[in-house]
């Protein structure tokens, strides 16, 4: 048997160079939509499928643990390979570029807005690349859950996980840690059901992926307290020095509440982007007055329109913070600060999460007894990614106020079909939806 690009599934893959990696994490950065279910999707697809870096069941180990953190989960995961990978400088590279490109997107697009207001073009590419990353989230669906739902009782648990999110909005990591109860329960009670497992085996030997370092003296995924002890100081060092310098910085006060309020709001964002919004929002719009209710809704949908996490609508916020705010500064000179902080200060605790908790997470992959807890959380992870698919494709196909999106269904149809059966690469389809919705609005305008 042949992987997606024609090699045999038991040759190993020749371990990616960092620079190799590095140009993957850059142009991620830039095809990074869709919010967490077409980020996770396009790295599912990417690395798992096509460069065989890591394993499904790695991937998926990875993925069940930045479910559970606070702050935006694709970002963290890719920060997670990135380490696997590279050791801590290639989780940097990963976490950072992920959210680079869209940090001078939206930065750009806050700025054409704050001076000129809406751009009817972009939304018009957006509209064409809305419904593409829908089929890449379906497509992402089947085929993890091909390889996680093993058996019937697994598929009740992605279906009960879907049900509990979607209809009853249970908090994720609710459903993810009741799941990972549920399996130690079960893997006591019917081992043969929740532990053993297919795949189980490549989990350890991950035949035809990238050889990834485990030598508990030598390698960089075994855990250490004075390794933990050491990140601990230096995240202190990271967010004391520069919160002291916005502290002593008086010609511009909005900068220093900043700081303090997307560290804190960082700690707070379990469940995903959109549980901590309304939380951000009220306090940017009413506690700080940073900006307009209105204001923060066209915030909203740019965030969504851009590459990166849904969290980078907090750069929005630092902007019109620094924009309306800017003390002694020029008003750009403010919102390029504004944005900078608001972007780094939330971020930052992200990569600490996973640079401290990956190799405890990774020491417990080969544990038998955590087997059943992780194949319940897996497929729980699979009834998570289904809700964020189906909340997405209504949210396009059936937008709030206006007529069924018939346009963007036939073109997710039309995307799902060239991924699934076409084999066409995730970029290509984007680009091409994107494309068609630019020519859409030029036809019309033309017609007009």
């Amino acid at each position: 048997m042949q992987d997606l690009i024609g090699r045999p599934l038991d040759s190993p893959t020749p371990h990616p160079t960092f620079m190799q990696a590095t140009r993957f994490w850059l142009k991620l950065g830039f095809i990074s939509f869709g919010g967490p279910t077409g980020q996770i999707a396009i790295m599912q697809q990417e690395v798992v499928e096509r460069k065989r870096w890591i394993s499904t069941e790695r991937f998926l180990n990875a993925l069940n643990y930045c479910m559970l953190l606070p702050g935006p989960e694709a970002q963290q995961l890719a920060v997670y390979i990135g380490w696997l990978l590279h050791r801590t400088a290639g989780g940097i590279v990963a976490g950072s570029l992920f959210v680079i490109p869209s940090m001078f997107v939206l930065f750009g697009l806050s700025y054409v807005y704050a001076t000129y207001g809406n751009i009817p073009w972009i939304a018009s590419v957006f509209s064409g690349l809305k419904p593409a990353v829908i089929a890449v989230v379906a497509a992402a669906v089947i085929r993890i859950g091909r390889k996680a739902l093993k058996n019937n009782v697994m598929i009740a648990m992605a279906a009960l996980s879907f049900v509990a999110i979607f209809f009853f909005k249970v908090p994720f990591p609710v459903i993810v840690i009741g799941a990972g109860l549920i399996g130690l329960a079960g893997g006591m009670l019917l081992p043969q059901i929740f532990v053993a497992q297919k795949g189980q085996r490549s989990a350890v030997t991950e035949d035809g992926y990238v050889v990834i370092c485990e030598d508990p003296v030598s390698c960089h995924i075994h855990p250490s307290n004075r390794r933990s002890i050491l990140l601990i100081l230096v995240l202190l060092v990271l967010w004391a020095v520069p919160m002291w310098a916005l502290y002593l910085f008086d010609g511009a006060p909005a900068f220093f509440k900043e700081g303090l309020f997307f560290t804190k709001a960082a700690f707070l964002t379990f469940g995903g982007a959109y549980a901590v919004l309304p939380y951000i929002a009220q306090a940017g719009v009413e506690q700080y007055a940073w900006l307009s209710g209105p204001q923060m809704i066209d915030g909203l949908g740019l965030a969504e329109t851009t590459p990166g996490p849904l969290i980078m609508v907090v750069q929005f916020i630092g902007f019109l913070a620094g924009w309306n705010y800017p003390g002694i500064l020029s008003p750009i000179g403010g919102a390029v600060i504004g944005s900078l902080v608001a972007t780094y200060f939330t971020f930052l605790p992200c990569f600490f999460f996973i640079f401290i908790g990956a190799p405890y997470i990774e020491k417990l992959r080969g544990n038998l007894k955590l087997t059943a807890a992780l194949s319940s959380i897996t497929a729980a992870v699979v009834g998570v990614v289904l809700n964020l698919a189906v909340w997405f494709g209504l949210q396009v196909l059936f937008p709030s106020g206006a007529a069924f999106n018939s346009f963007g269904a036939v073109l997710a149809v039309a995307s799902f079909a060239a991924i699934q059966w076409g084999k066409l690469g995730v970029v290509t389809v984007i680009l091409c939806s994107a494309g068609v919705g630019l020519i859409r609005f030029l036809a019309f305008a033309a017609l007009s």
